[in-house]
């Protein structure tokens, strides 16, 4: 008889600081299908056009009771063009409107698609996600697939007419309370959201988040990226300062080694940004303020990812210690940048799957077209349930008091 494996998640702070630790680790007789291996744990993105089609073809089964502009994408989703009074806003829904809702937000020059396409292509992540949410990706405005180029001379929003602009998207659905996702700058927009309305903001997933205000070498920075964007576009130099941003230094490649394909299409895309309307956005989050005091108020659950190679890797940290300890966990990725959900989504899974237990929302007993979730424990590796493999930097805790000679 073989002996059964254990995974034991040890919650500290009230929260989903995850400790994982293996017993009993039995031999292995049969070792892991390479598709299952491939699902779990693939570091890099082969990805091509009608794989990602045919991923989110899965996510459709959308309710048909939409009143404003609505139009079919390619991908499965259904867009909303909601009137706000800073603009229109595209909102791609996926999943049952009767569930609870989940919404997204990108970081500047993205969106949903190239911000989170890898973490929504893992078939674990759809059948976590969409079992118990309903999708709603918000792109900044100009941001989406097809939109059309914004008038120089409007007037660019603030982060929180940014901010605002979530609220009337909230009550154009009808959503009362919602988890949110962001990255980054979408992080930032996403925290002062649930800052300034407590109330409509379950829980929060932030991914390698803003929250001070900008230092004088970061804003002098991206001052200059948006005069060469005024100047001479999206061109490639600024393509290479964009990844610089996302990815680390290992997925965008060297002389030696080839870019990711996910490096590659994110390049692609970045050259398909209006450089107004990124000029715009990238313009609100430079003048950005501190929210730090703001954060302390905080009463959601709060689950924070950070790339160890992410440029706001520090910013990060300090966002931590300004939560609340007991509502708030950590999650550091190794060999990672500040996307996590492109280049290292696996990573999420698991303590994505704790939180929303916090919340009484599980993953179903299994995932379409695989007869057992890899998500499973008797379905993985155990070598491969050791956090330096699951990419997780985690912290051990004392379990035993020493006793005394």
């Amino acid at each position: 008889q073989t002996s059964r494996q254990r995974l034991k998640v040890v919650h500290f702070s009230l929260s989903l600081s995850l400790y994982i630790k293996e017993e009993d680790k039995p031999e292995q007789k049969e070792p892991l299908k390479p598709r299952n291996l491939t699902l779990l744990f693939q570091s890099q993105h082969n990805r091509e056009r009608r794989e990602k089609e045919a991923s989110f073809e899965v996510m459709a089964g959308l309710n048909d009771d939409v009143s404003v502009d609505i139009e079919e994408i390619s991908n499965g989703g259904k867009e909303h063009h909601v009137k706000t009074c800073h603009g229109l806003v595209s909102v791609v829904v996926y999943g049952d409107q009767e569930k609870p809702a989940l919404i997204t937000y990108p970081d500047v020059a993205l969106n949903y698609l190239s911000c989170f396409q890898g973490l929504f292509l893992c078939p674990e992540a759809v059948s976590l996600l969409l079992h118990n949410f309903c999708i709603y990706h918000i792109s900044p405005p100009g941001h989406e697939f097809g939109a059309a180029p914004v008038c120089s001379t409007d007037p660019s929003p603030s982060v929180e007419d940014l901010a605002d602009q979530i609220l009337e998207v909230l009550n154009f659905f009808r959503l009362e309370s919602v988890m949110c996702m962001g990255i980054t700058a979408g992080a930032y927009i996403l925290s002062l959201f649930a800052i300034k309305h407590k109330d409509r903001v379950l829980g929060l997933i932030l991914i390698s988040p803003l929250c001070k205000a900008p230092s004088w070498s970061e804003w002098f920075y991206y001052k200059v990226v948006s005069n060469l964007l005024y100047y001479y576009g999206m061109s490639g130099l600024l393509k290479d300062r964009f990844l610089q941003r996302y990815f680390s230094k290992e997925a965008r490649g060297s002389s030696e080694v080839p870019e990711r394909d996910v490096v590659h299409e994110c390049r692609r895309l970045l050259g398909e940004r209006h450089g107004v309307s990124l000029r715009r956005f990238l313009e609100a989050i430079n003048r950005r303020h501190d929210i730090t005091d703001g954060l302390r108020s905080l009463k959601c659950r709060t689950l924070i990812f950070v790339g160890d190679q992410s440029p706001f890797h520090s910013e990060t940290l300090h966002m931590v210690a300004a939560l609340d300890r007991k509502n708030s966990a950590l999650v550091e990725v190794q060999a990672c940048g500040s996307m996590v959900t492109e280049e290292q989504p696996h990573a999420m899974l698991i303590p994505m799957e704790f939180f929303f237990m916090g919340f009484g929302l599980y993953r179903p007993g299994r995932v379409s077209d695989s007869p057992t979730s890899p998500l499973s424990p008797s379905c993985i590796s155990p070598e491969l349930l050791s956090p330096e493999s699951l990419g997780l930097k985690l912290k051990p805790i004392k379990t035993r008091v020493p006793t005394k000679c």
